[in-house]
């Protein structure tokens, strides 16, 4: 009773219910400086409360249910703040979701893969994982990005690079039933290729501390659930401030979908440079790779059905150079997965292409 009662009293349990309280406060007001500054230190603040709690809840149910549902409440955020900064309108309001979903990928398959295959490579010299899991991973983000994202530049059916209705309708319905397909196969049919290998790349079960009691389980389920409503409406009131510092730095519109995914898998990137840390490779491939997954797999079908209602055209299609930015990524991750081992090199070479997408990003 007494570590449940510490528990509520900790800052993961709290600052959610004081940013509940500040969107009260903030809600429908045009904010100065100084409240803009205090909502963005609570969005960013309760974004990793939630995080937290989504962790609690994962060490609960064990790998690798762990790292799916860390990547789902991610993902929900995500969509949220897509949402949320879509319908109150901008001058990226069309291509916000692409620019975001586009840029989710890269963080994740270049950043928080290459961080963590240089960390755990540093620490271990070599650092082994399970082909199979990650194969599979990266065939269905390859998959999903190139239906989601590459098509619609090539298709004719309307201008620009957008769906159609009808084929917009397919994108997201081929985007959940590849995720639906993917989550079976880590969670029911295949679990074992999606478990950390040992140095002889035999499959090993997790050895985790003790877990949290079902109170505290049950505690966590009900504040991630309150995080999760309190940064959509933080979102929702931090949107123009986030949209006139883009501005105001002179770096283009586009940015603002990286922003957005900067700030929702900073957490993520955390928990697998972790995992890494203590050898457990496989479980940051999971979490790179099952966040980028969920952001295309989640996202588009969400963006799809909320176009009926949200005002102006949809513009999913990427253009030359982030094309041929996906098309590198794939390749070398490709490379990188098919051995099951990699060291500090791969590593490197995935942080690069991340550096080269950000200068892109700030400088196209």
């Amino acid at each position: 009773m007494a570590s449940v009662r510490g528990y509520l009293l900790s800052w993961t349990t709290l600052l959610p219910l004081i940013s509940l309280v500040l969107l009260a406060l903030t809600w429908g007001r045009t904010l100065g400086p100084v409240p803009v500054a205090l909502v963005a230190i609570a969005l960013a603040g309760t974004v990793l409360a939630a995080v937290h709690h989504a962790e609690v809840v994962a060490h609960r149910v064990g790998e690798p249910y762990g790292s799916l549902v860390l990547a789902v409440a991610v993902t929900v955020i995500e969509v949220a703040l897509i949402v949320t900064m879509m319908a109150s309108g901008g001058d990226n309001a069309d291509t916000l979701a692409r620019d975001t979903v586009f840029a989710a990928v890269m963080i994740t398959t270049n950043g928080i893969v290459g961080l963590s295959l240089f960390v755990g490579a540093r620490r271990y010299g070599e650092t082994r994982f399970n082909p199979e899991g990650s194969g599979a991973a990266l065939a269905t983000v390859g998959t999903l990005a190139t239906l989601s994202l590459v098509l619609p530049t090539f298709t004719t059916s309307t201008p620009g690079p957008g769906f159609s209705a009808p084929q917009l309708a397919f994108a997201a319905g081929a985007s959940l039933v590849l995720y639906a397909t993917f989550v079976a196969t880590q969670t029911v049919r295949h679990r074992d290729f999606f478990l950390p290998v040992d140095s002889e790349g035999e499959t090993r079960e997790e050895e985790h501390a003790e877990p949290p009691s079902l109170q505290k389980t049950w505690v966590s389920v009900g504040l991630l659930l309150v995080a999760l409503v309190t940064v959509v409406g933080l979102a929702k009131v931090e949107s123009p401030a986030i949209e006139a510092g883009v501005r105001a730095a002179g770096l283009p519109q586009s940015f603002v979908g990286v922003v957005i995914a900067l700030l929702i898998l900073a957490p993520e990137t955390l928990a697998a440079v972790r995992a890494a840390r203590r050898d457990r490779m496989q479980i940051s491939l999971n979490l790179a790779y099952g966040s980028a997954i969920a952001s295309i797999g989640l996202t588009i079908p969400v963006i799809a059905l909320a176009s009926v209602w949200l005002k102006g055209p949809l513009l999913l299609g990427l253009g030359p150079t982030h094309i041929v930015l996906l098309a590198l990524t794939v390749v070398v991750s490709v490379l990188t997965v098919v051995p099951g081992r990699a060291t500090r090199l791969q590593g490197g070479v995935h942080l690069v292409l991340l550096a080269g997408f950000l200068v892109l990003a700030m400088n196209p």
